[in-house]
This record gives C-alpha cells, structure tokens and sequence, in this order.
C-alpha cells in the first residue's frame, strides 16, 4: 500500500488535526506534511505497524474520545507514535520492538511546530509519543492512558484477527532467527500478564479479559513451540558432537525440562 492506496479520508483527518491544534500553516504544508507521514507509514517493510495500524488506533481513540480532553493532540499523538520505524536495525527487539519513540517523538515536535502549532502543544504530542514506551500512563493524565490503550487494542482483537496479527508481526522480524523471536516475543507475552491490568481508560476495560485470553493463549503456544526449537537444537548439538568423535560426558546429556509452572 502506498500513500495514494491510503484512506481517502486520513489526510483532511491529518489537516484538521492540526488546526484544531492551532497549526497556522498553509493547507498546502499540512497536506506535504501529512504526505511525509503516510510516506513513512507505507513503507514496504511494515506488515503491521503499517498504515492499516495507524487506521485501527485512529479508530479506537475515536471509541475513547469521550474521555479524552484534547482529542486533535491525542489524533496528532498517534499519527506519530510510529512514524519512525526500523526493525531491521533493532537489536533490542525483546524489549521494544522497531518503533522508535524518542525519535518519532522528536520528528512530532519538529514537524509540528514547523506548521505553527503552539510550542506548548507540539511538545504534549511529543510528550504522548514518548509515553508509549513502556505503555504505563499516570492513570489521572486521561490523554496519554487512551492513546496506550487504543495502541495495545489489537491485543483484544476476536481470535481470528489476533491470528492475523501475529502473522504480519512475523513478517516484520522476518529476519530473526526462529528461536530468538519465539524467546523475544515469549518475554514481551510474561511482561504483559504480570501486569495488574492492560488497559487504563475506563472505557477500555471491556478489552482486559479478550485481550489476556489472546495473550495467554498465544505464549502457551510459544512455550510449547520453544521447547520443540530446544530440543531440536540439543540433538543437533550431539549430532555434530557424535561426528567430531567426542564422547559426551554425563553432564552433557540433556535432562529432561521441567514444564513450566501456571
């Protein structure tokens, strides 16, 4: 998908945006700017954080604005939150993934007050942008707590859809090892579960039960699925040991995992 695939409406959706957020700009350099955006959102090596993502979060603050109190900030917000993205280049993916907030943070606030959005503003996007780092808003700043929300949605998603995900996700890490995104993806699924609570914004507490459903049922598989990739590498290990002609000692031979407690 390229920009002129993207929704017709994401780029007036962009413009109005920024008005509401005191941008002075020309429609012209709003519209370039939101071009620059889509550009990025559209690039080839996104399967998921693509402009498809960029719509559902759209969306789903859309379902929250209720509770938001400068919804064109928010809107703003999430249009950036992933406008720099590089997975190839991520070395820490266990941790984070190929979004780069500090950076898409920094391109936020450049750009925006370029277009003559008030300092002040520009920098509460940016602000929002960086919050999604460790997706733990302060539970009384309403504005950051749904835009988390709306971007961790996709966890509540009906069976099917999360399966679709979880594919597209693969693909972005296409160049990972098996092993290390199975161990990578299974360390992101525990630090998720052994949070009190996924969603923050009241009206986002009808995703808590589908969305740890999906997660828990996704690292069983993983679990399983790593032990299988264990093995595995174990009983290539004494192969290439058998043909060196070593002989393994008794510590060398592998004893039986001991299934993980639930």
């Amino acid at each position: 998908m390229g920009v002129h695939d993207a929704p017709g409406w994401l780029l007036p959706a962009f413009s109005r945006s920024v008005a509401g957020a005191g941008g002075t700009a020309s429609p012209e350099e709003i519209r370039r700017t939101g071009e620059d955006l889509l550009d990025r959102w559209t690039q080839p090596d996104r399967h998921f954080h693509n402009v498809k993502h960029l719509v559902d979060v759209l969306a789903r603050v859309d379902e929250l604005d209720e509770e938001v109190h400068e919804p064109d900030l928010v809107r703003l917000a999430a249009w950036y939150h992933g406008a720099v993205f590089d997975s190839a280049e991520r070395k820490a993916y266990a941790n984070k993934g190929g979004e780069d907030e500090a950076a898409s943070a920094t391109l936020a606030r450049e750009q925006l007050t370029a277009l003559g959005v008030p300092d002040a503003r520009a920098q509460r996007v940016a602000a929002l942008v960086s919050a999604l780092v460790r997706h733990s808003p302060d539970r009384k700043d309403v504005d950051c707590a749904v835009l988390c929300d709306a971007d961790l949605a996709m966890l509540a998603a009906e069976p099917q859809r999360y399966k679709a995900y979880l594919h597209d996700v693969r693909a972005e890490y296409a160049h990972l090892p098996l092993e290390d995104y199975v161990r990578a993806r299974t360390r992101i699924l525990r630090k998720l579960l052994a949070r009190p609570s996924l969603f923050t914004s009241p009206l986002a507490q009808g995703w808590e039960e589908p969305a740890r459903q999906n997660v828990a049922a996704e690292l069983q598989r993983l679990e399983k699925e790593l032990g299988r990739l264990e093995a595995a590498s174990a009983q290539a290990d004494d192969a290439a040991g058998d043909e060196a002609g070593g002989t393994p000692s008794v510590v060398d031979v592998p004893q039986p995992s001991t299934p993980p407690r639930r």
